[in-house]
């Protein structure tokens, strides 16, 4: 009589199963590394927002605790002359600096494309301003256009344009200086931008271009705009942030004057909360600022997006 035995269940786990493992241990691992980054980001952005939101809905100053008061804050920002003279200048800030920056760029970008003695010269002179604080290059600017010693102002009068108040005085043209220094700042940044994409079309769509007659304007429009498309995103959406959230050269040169005539939403923000002590309002106002700026971001992306080329 035969005995059959069955053969003895293999001790190691099935395919399906080392391979759960390895991707568990894969997880575990790229949580381990992410975690440092997640508590930072947690700790210096998540947690100041949230708290934000709080403070916005109460009165608080550095000398008595939070006192809840719901939406009060709010129902006063929307009253306030001075919420809407900021809200003004600040869009009106954004919608002649972030074209004229995104456009400057993209000349400069084409041109810096081109061989020529002094590339590298002429790339480096327009990145630098980019890479030096803002609020050096402001108090540069300010004794530049001052109108006593200013090297500038003294150039600008051989041609007639001496404002007579100063350009940082005079409440028709101190906008006008701070918009030039934030473009003259961040183009250089953008330029760089748009040069690594000038960089990636391939030369054989320009020749095939040629070939068929197309002259440069019609390489431009038909070609160049269209494959530098994912640039033209990503450096508006940049643009209009920072033009949005402009303090630095406005604190330095004009302090939101003369007259609250260069006074942003951020210049508000600061006045409020750090020179008037009204945390809860200051907190309103920034908490609409940053509402504000996600929905424009959001309207420009969805419409730039879908004008992308891919290739």
């Amino acid at each position: 009589m035969t005995t059959t035995v069955a053969p003895a269940a293999s001790s190691r786990p099935s395919r399906p199963r080392r391979r759960r493992n390895v991707a568990a241990r894969r997880s575990r691992t790229a949580w381990l590394f992410l975690t440092p980054a997640l508590l930072v980001l947690v700790a210096f952005t998540l947690y100041p927002m949230v708290q934000a939101v709080w403070l916005s809905l109460t009165d608080y100053n550095l000398i008595r605790a939070a006192e809840f008061i719901g939406l009060a804050n709010y129902a006063e920002l929307f009253r306030d002359p001075a919420f809407w003279n900021a809200f003004g200048n600040t869009v009106v800030y954004a919608l002649v600096v972030t074209p004229v920056t995104v456009v400057l760029a993209l000349l400069f970008a084409i041109l810096l494309n081109q061989r020529f003695a002094g590339r590298a010269f002429s790339r480096t002179a327009i990145f630098l301003p980019f890479i030096v604080s803002l609020g050096i290059i402001a108090i540069a600017w300010a004794f530049l256009l001052d109108p006593n010693i200013g090297l500038l102002s003294y150039w600008l009068g051989f041609v007639g344009i001496v404002p007579e108040q100063g350009w940082l005085s005079d409440p028709r043209y101190a906008m006008a200086a701070v918009m030039v220094v934030g473009v003259w700042k961040n183009v250089g940044f953008y330029m760089v931008i748009y040069l690594a994409g000038l960089q990636s079309i391939p030369g054989d769509v320009y020749e095939a271009a040629r070939l068929d007659g197309a002259g440069p304007w019609q390489r431009f429009r038909s070609i160049t705009l269209p494959l530098l498309s994912n640039q033209t995103l990503l450096v508006s959406v940049l643009a209009l942030i920072a033009t949005l959230q402009a303090f630095d050269q406005i604190y330095v040169m004009t302090r939101g004057g003369p007259f609250f005539r260069t006074e942003t939403l951020v210049m508000l923000i600061y006045r409020e909360g750090f020179q008037d002590l009204r945390f809860g309002y200051a907190s309103a106002i920034s908490f609409v600022l940053l509402i504000f700026v996600f929905i424009l971001s959001m309207i420009q992306f969805g419409y730039l997006r879908r004008k992308q080329v891919t290739y």
